[in-house]
């Protein structure tokens, strides 16, 4: 649980611990409790005008190429999957470096710019996801639940009117999921954006680094010509000897 922790708030964003919310309050919840429940006796509560074998079959396929259920709960399979696989990568490498004593700087720069890619990696892997469902979402049901269903399919004598309970409350239903993608969609591409431009920053903070680091490192002109007086032999001594002895020869011939 602590190393989860630490990897939601090292490696994560703001934006990605919000969508993590969101993702928990308006799919699991509402997957786990209000879909089924509206869902899931969908072809108990098909009925058709007509009592010809295979007719109400034939045409509840029609009606619902793909469960609504099976549909929400395809979708959060897939986009819970990204975020999992990013979760036990990061709780991975946690334990590896808790367990090093001594790390590098180097190596964990490394590390930390491979955690960076990888989550850049899991928020585009869901950001395609979401629009992928949206563009289903809108090719397979079309934003409504008609309460009416006229079908013509084999084997139905003739258009057959088929009649499908609670079509208002599903139609809701699948508005207010859209709604909830579309914000997801607009969370995770917020996010992309976010990421990249933080790596950009990070990279001409790190080369300015570099480059201040290099002009400290290296001594400028003045500083060189200090040290190379300071390493230059002092020529007084050899110079004073001359001057005391002629010094001393001029006071003994003027007392001659």
């Amino acid at each position: 649980t602590c190393g989860l922790e630490l990897s939601l708030h090292n490696d994560m964003t703001a934006l990605g611990r919000l969508w993590l919310l969101h993702v928990m309050v308006f799919r699991l919840l509402l997957v786990g409790t209000v879909t089924p429940s509206l869902f899931e006796n969908e072809y108990a509560e098909f009925t058709c005008n007509t009592q010809m074998t295979g007719c109400r079959e034939v045409c509840f396929n029609r009606a619902t190429t793909i469960s609504h259920y099976r549909f929400c709960v395809f979708h959060v399979v897939l986009l819970s999957t990204p975020v999992i696989l990013f979760v036990t990568y990061a709780l991975t490498k946690s334990a590896v470096q808790h367990g090093a004593e001594v790390e590098a700087l180097a190596g964990q720069e490394t590390q930390r710019s491979r955690r960076r890619l990888v989550y850049l990696i899991n928020v585009i892997v869901r950001l395609l996801v979401e629009v992928g469902f949206l563009v289903g979402q809108w090719y397979l049901y079309d934003f409504r639940v008609k309460s009416i269903y006229i079908c013509t399919a084999h084997p139905c004598p003739h258009n057959v009117d088929c009649f499908l309970a609670r079509s208002y409350e599903k139609t809701a239903f699948l508005c207010f999921y859209f709604g909830v993608g579309v914000f997801s969609s607009v969370i995770s591409f917020l996010e992309v954006l976010y990421i990249i431009r933080k790596w950009k920053a990070s990279g001409r903070e790190q080369v300015g680094h570099n480059q201040s680091t290099l002009t400290h490192s290296t001594p400028g002109a003045d500083e060189l010509g200090l040290r190379w007086r300071a390493a230059k032999p002092d020529p007084s001594p050899f110079c004073a000897r001359p001057a005391r002895l002629s010094t001393s020869f001029a006071s003994s011939w003027f007392a001659a």
